[in-house]
C-alpha cells in the first residue's frame, strides 16, 4: 500500500519541473494524478511515462488563468475517477522585474497565472474534495514570498498573497475537514530556470557552484518538494492545517 494509494489528485502545472516532481512522487504512492498544464504535448508526455512507471495519471490541457479550465479540470478528474481528494496548486510563472520594470501588463499576467488560478481551482475543488468529508489542498509558494527579490517584483508579491490565501482557507475550510498548507521549495534548478538563468549570464558551472555554496550543499530538485507535498496529501497530517514548509535547505525564516 502506498501512502496515498487511491487518493486522487490535481497537480496544476504537472508537466515539467516542480509539478512533474510532485506528480512522480504522488504516483509511486499509489495516487491516482490528474496532471493539469497548459502545454499539451509536454502534458500528454507526463502522463504517459507515469503510466509507463506503473502509475495511473490523466492529463487535461489547463490555463489556470481561465475560471472555465479550472472548472474543466475538476469535472474530468470527478468524471474519470468518481471523486476528489487533494487540489496542488503548483502552477506558477515568474518572469523577472523590478518595480519600474514591471508594467501593468506584466503584473496581471503574473497574478491571473500564480494567484487568481489558485483561487479558480480551489473555488471548484473544495466542493468536491468536501463530498469525501475531507482532504488536502498543498499550495507552492517561493522563498520569494517572505522577503522578495529586486527583480522579481510581481512574482514575490503574488506569492506573498499565496501564503494569506493558505491561511485564510485553511481557517475557513477546517470544519469541512480540508486541510489547506504552504510548501516552500526554495531554488530549484529547472529547465526553465536553466533557460532564465542563462539569459542573464549564468552558465551551468555557475549553478552548480551557486548550490554548492549553499547550507546543505546543493540545490533543491523536484522531488524533494514532492516529497514535502505527498505527506500533507497524505493521512499522515491529518493534524497539520495552515502550516508554512520550507523545503529550502536554509532552516527556518
Amino acid at each position: 500500500m502506498g501512502r496515498v494509494d487511491g487518493k486522487v489528485v490535481i497537480v496544476t502545472g504537472g508537466a515539467t519541473g516542480i509539478g512533474r516532481g510532485i506528480c512522480d512522487v504522488l504516483a509511486r504512492e499509489g495516487a491516482r494524478v490528474v496532471v493539469a498544464n497548459r502545454n499539451e504535448e509536454r502534458g500528454q508526455e507526463a502522463a504517459r511515462e507515469i503510466a509507463a512507471a506503473g502509475g495511473e495519471a490523466l492529463f487535461v490541457r489547463t490555463d489556470v488563468s481561465q475560471e472555465a479550465d479550472c472548472q474543466a479540470v475538476v469535472a474530468a478528474a470527478v468524471e474519470r475517477y468518481g471523486r476528489l481528494d487533494a487540489l496542488v496548486n503548483n502552477a506558477g510563472i515568474f518572469p523577472r522585474g523590478t518595480l519600474e520594470e514591471t508594467t501593468s501588463e506584466l503584473w496581471d499576467e503574473i497574478f491571473a497565472v500564480n494567484l487568481k488560478g489558485a483561487f479558480f481551482c480551489c473555488k471548484y475543488a473544495v466542493p468536491e474534495i468536501r463530498k469525501q468529508g475531507g482532504g488536502s489542498i498543498v499550495n507552492i509558494g517561493s522563498a520569494n514570498a517572505y522577503v522578495g527579490g529586486a527583480n522579481l517584483f510581481a512574482y514575490s508579491v503574488s506569492k506573498g498573497g499565496m501564503i494569506t490565501l493558505t491561511r485564510n482557507l485553511a481557517a475557513a475550510l477546517a470544519g469541512d475537514r480540508i486541510r489547506v498548507n504552504f510548501v516552500n521549495p526554495g531554488w530549484v534548478i529547472t529547465e526553465m530556470e536553466i533557460e532564465i538563468q542563462a539569459k542573464e549570464g549564468h552558465d551551468a558551472e555557475w549553478i552548480a557552484e551557486a548550490g554548492r555554496r549553499m547550507p546543505l550543499g546543493r540545490h533543491q530538485v523536484p522531488t524533494d518538494a514532492g516529497y514535502a507535498v505527498l505527506y500533507l496529501v497524505s493521512d499522515e497530517a491529518s493534524q497539520v492545517n495552515g502550516d508554512l514548509i520550507n523545503v529550502d535547505g536554509r532552516g527556518m525564516r
